[in-house]
């Protein structure tokens, strides 16, 4: 990889915080040392966004990533660039304008112009207005930049807590039905090597949370525990996978008892998303792993109550950003070491020498 690291940026719901999280990022301008930025969307749009909000930070306007320069705010300019901010309204020219600077940013990165990808908030309500299927992050990313064997995982992260979730985008009265032990054990899989690659953690440890309340004490309650749960984990346990569980939410929050793990495994959206929520607040970031693609996205919405007031927090895009940044980092790490693998080696007892010697790759035979 040459340069800096270039990040893909969306704009995001045009009526929500999107743009003002953006610009408030790079306010400061060092952060242009640790990354290029370069955002999809409408350049007349961040303008307006600027002045209503009083913020500092200088943008260049161009046609392509491909265009970007190192030490500067980059607008890719979206063909949907007629839409009409209308602060905290939901609205099918809204998501058209968010739709559309998603596809430019896919379509960039697939081109290999960036190296990261990280979403503004949308809001889904104004995307169906607009006669949009949106299917979530995870599902929309996996769809368009995975490959077909690759089981995409939504990951909630800020700092050291780190949750995953087993479903998402489900209504709660299909959540059961689901889940099987098959995706269980597909995603804690997937969570597990997240962990380790992207990181860093060499042996990680997993909770996994219960489906039913009490994690099933009263078998009245529902099945799944002990049907579904607990075989998955007795089997990815046989794998060398370090999983306990399934605990209930109270048990695991008790005592702090979650700090002892690295990552927590939930079963359904609301789930996870409480609890990271209830500890991190909105500082946090949703991370979508088990793709080559890395793509994050701030844990809030689109806040309709803070649009165009100038009090969004910008934190979360803010820690997306390096979350995109480190992972890749990581990754490239791990591609290196597995590049260049340390030569095997073993002392030699047969001889007096007890010298350090080196497994040499056996020669082929000559006929």
């Amino acid at each position: 990889m040459e340069g800096k690291i270039r990040i893909g940026i969306t704009q995001g719901d045009i009526n929500g915080v999107g743009w003002e999280v953006a610009l408030k990022s790079f306010e400061n301008p060092t952060m242009l040392e640790l990354c290029t930025p370069i955002i999809y969307g409408s350049p007349k749009v961040a303008t307006y966004h600027r002045k209503t909000m009083d913020i500092q930070t200088p943008f260049s306007i161009i046609n392509s990533a491909a265009e970007a320069a190192e030490d500067a705010v980059n607008i890719v300019a979206c063909d949907f660039d007629e839409a009409k901010v209308e602060f905290a309204k939901t609205d099918a020219e809204a998501g058209k304008a968010a739709w559309s600077a998603i596809q430019l940013a896919l379509n960039e990165y697939r081109e290999g112009l960036t190296d990261v990808l990280v979403m503004a908030p949308v809001n889904e309500l104004s995307l169906k207005q607009a006669e949009i299927d949106y299917p979530g992050l995870a599902n929309l990313v996996q769809a368009e930049l995975g490959e077909p064997d690759d089981v995409a995982l939504s990951m909630l992260v800020k700092d050291d807590l780190r949750v995953a979730l087993a479903t998402e985008n489900v209504p709660m009265k299909e959540v059961a039905s689901t889940l099987t032990k098959d995706l269980i054990k597909d995603k804690i899989a997937v969570f597990n090597q997240s962990l380790k690659v992207d990181f860093g953690i060499s042996a990680p440890r997993i909770a996994v949370l219960s489906l039913n309340p009490g994690a099933c004490l009263n078998d009245a309650a529902g099945l799944e525990e002990q049907e579904i749960i607990k075989p998955a984990l007795e089997e990815l346990i046989a794998e060398k996978i370090i999983c306990y569980g399934p605990y209930s939410v109270d048990a695991l929050m008790e005592t702090s008892n979650y700090a002892h793990f690295d990552g927590i495994f939930a079963m359904y959206y609301d789930q996870g998303m409480g609890l990271f929520k209830a500890l991190s607040m909105n500082s946090g970031v949703k991370f979508v792993t088990g793709l080559s693609v890395i793509c994050t996205t701030p844990v809030h919405g689109v806040e309709y109550e803070l649009a165009g007031k100038g009090l969004a927090d910008e934190s979360s895009l803010r820690n997306a950003i390096y979350l995109g940044i480190d992972v890749l980092r990581n990754r490239n790490r791990e591609e290196e070491a597995l590049a260049n693998p340390l030569r095997k080696q073993y002392y030699d007892k047969r001889d007096d020498s007890d010298k350090l010697k080196q497994m040499a790759e056996p020669e082929e035979e000559t006929l």
